[in-house]
């Protein structure tokens, strides 16, 4: 079954008709109109995906590209991406992403003739990054950025790694990217130490879940196409690539694939660059990727990230919690579910759910999370009868159960992410452990609760108007 992105809006036009809202006025996105725009939605607290039927390219010209915005600013637009009720609060998403997320579901290969993204093929001097609506996103970027996901092979194992890189338009035909050391920096430096340049293709637009399944956090040699495919529920389907043919493959049904290389022993400046913490990444010298070629539907549409907003917070997210619970699960089988919540950029705050039966389970669980997850400072576990989605349970359960020289752990030393602002040194960091769970082998404190069957029998609408209820704000 295909999975594209086109399919995905007409779904969710149909679904959750007031989450997209189309923009017919022309916009300048390298101009910062765009990001200037969801700004102001953002502080009325309002999220909806966008689609710009006119844009204009880097160069100011009309493009012939619409340019899509915060599809994944909410949850539930990524539990219609993955195929779930997004109305369903009763299933929290990252655990089926965990469920998922177990499994590998090979890609399968088309011919260049069934591959929608083989419509219009550009090569040489016609691969022209400047024809794309290509945004800048925030004050200090110096140039527009691509911030979708560059594809590498490992040239060793083979398998291929699909992640969110940042890309710095240098020219018609020329990027900067930034890698931290992490898998695609280890695939493009084991090609650097032999004076060979690493192939990259990268993915601009495609279905949602295919980035939601970029996005699984599993080891160095898993092939990400395969782990893509499970979290997608069908084969991704791939097909060769204009610049490598069938040695490196590329998403069959993507909207637009950038196809280059990325130099060896070459750096230029690139950033400084707004990034997902809220924060400014540093100016540094980082590499180049010379384009190769250009591929794209007939009638595409160009994407990226609301970086250092809840388009990218979001997304990366749910894939950490579904990641995590599994591995939590592996080692604590009483934990019950992981959340990453917006207040941490979803990334570096991590609530953990157990049901706990012995003391210490708590402990082994939040360091199962700091060892699955780099971007992880700062853990907090409670018992299974507080909501982890819902933050304020989580703090009131760090007010009223936890004693600080008791329940803390601080543990210095540990290797960080680079783009967290805090940090003193470049990759060293501390990170926290807060138990905020009961005893096990003692009595605590009951919590207040209204009784069942009072609150069975006592129906709102039987005592206030529905009309007067839905006019009540909301707090």
């Amino acid at each position: 079954m295909r999975r594209d992105l086109s399919g995905f809006l007409r779904k969710l036009e149909e679904r959750l008709p007031d989450d997209l809202v189309h923009v017919e006025r022309a916009v300048a996105p390298a101009r910062y109109e765009v990001t200037a725009l969801l700004q102001h939605l953002e502080n009325d607290r309002k999220f909806p995906a966008l689609l710009f039927d006119k844009p204009l390219d880097v160069d100011g010209k009309p493009s012939s590209f619409p340019l899509l915005s915060n599809v994944f600013a909410t949850r539930r637009r990524c539990a219609l991406a993955l195929g779930l009720d997004p109305n369903d609060e009763g299933l929290p998403l990252s655990l089926e992403y965990a469920r998922r997320e177990e499994q590998l579901i090979p890609p399968v290969v088309v011919p260049a003739d069934e591959a929608p993204v083989k419509e219009v093929v550009k090569q040489g001097d016609e691969a022209n990054v400047h024809e794309f609506p290509v945004v800048r996103h925030h004050a200090m970027d110096p140039a527009p950025y691509l911030d979708m996901t560059p594809v590498m092979k490992d040239p060793e194992g083979g398998f291929y790694n699909v992640a969110f890189l940042r890309n710095m338009v240098k020219g018609p035909r020329r990027l900067g990217i930034h890698m931290s050391p992490r898998h695609s920096w280890q695939i493009h430096r084991k090609n650097e130490e032999k004076k060979r340049p690493t192939p990259v293709a990268i993915v601009v637009s495609h279905h949602p879940a295919f980035y939601l399944g970029a996005l699984n956090v599993s080891p160095f040699g898993v092939d990400d196409y395969a782990r893509i495919g499970a979290i997608m529920g069908a084969p991704l389907r791939l097909t060769a690539s204009e610049t490598w043919d069938k040695d490196f493959l590329v998403p069959a049904d993507a909207e637009i694939v950038i196809e280059g290389q990325v130099l060896p022993n070459v750096k230029e400046a690139e950033g400084p660059f707004g990034e997902f913490t809220g924060y400014y990444g540093p100016q540094r010298l980082r590499w180049v990727i010379e384009v190769t070629a250009v591929t794209h539907r007939r009638h595409a549409i160009f994407q990226h990230i609301f970086t250092g907003h809840r388009d990218t917070w979001v997304l990366g997210g749910i894939p950490k919690e579904g990641s995590l619970f599994n591995l939590i699960r592996g080692v604590v089988p009483t934990a019950r579910a992981v959340h990453f919540p917006i207040s941490g950029c979803c990334r570096f705050h991590c609530y953990i759910a157990i049901d706990k039966k012995v003391d210490g389970e708590t402990k082994q669980a939040a360091l199962a999370a700091l060892g699955g997850c780099d971007f992880v400072k700062h853990v907090v576990a409670v018992d299974a009868d507080i909501n982890i989605y819902n933050e304020e349970e989580v703090l009131w359960a760090v007010a009223t159960r936890v004693q600080a020289d008791q329940a803390v752990d601080i543990i210095k030393n540990v290797k960080g992410n680079t783009l967290d602002p805090s940090q003193t040194d470049d990759i060293m960091t501390a990170k926290m452990i807060i138990d905020a769970t009961r005893p096990a082998q003692k009595a605590y404190a009951a919590r207040v609760q209204v009784p069942k069957e009072a609150m069975a029998k006592s129906r709102l609408e039987d005592f206030i108007p529905r009309a007067e209820l839905e006019r009540l704000p909301k707090g």
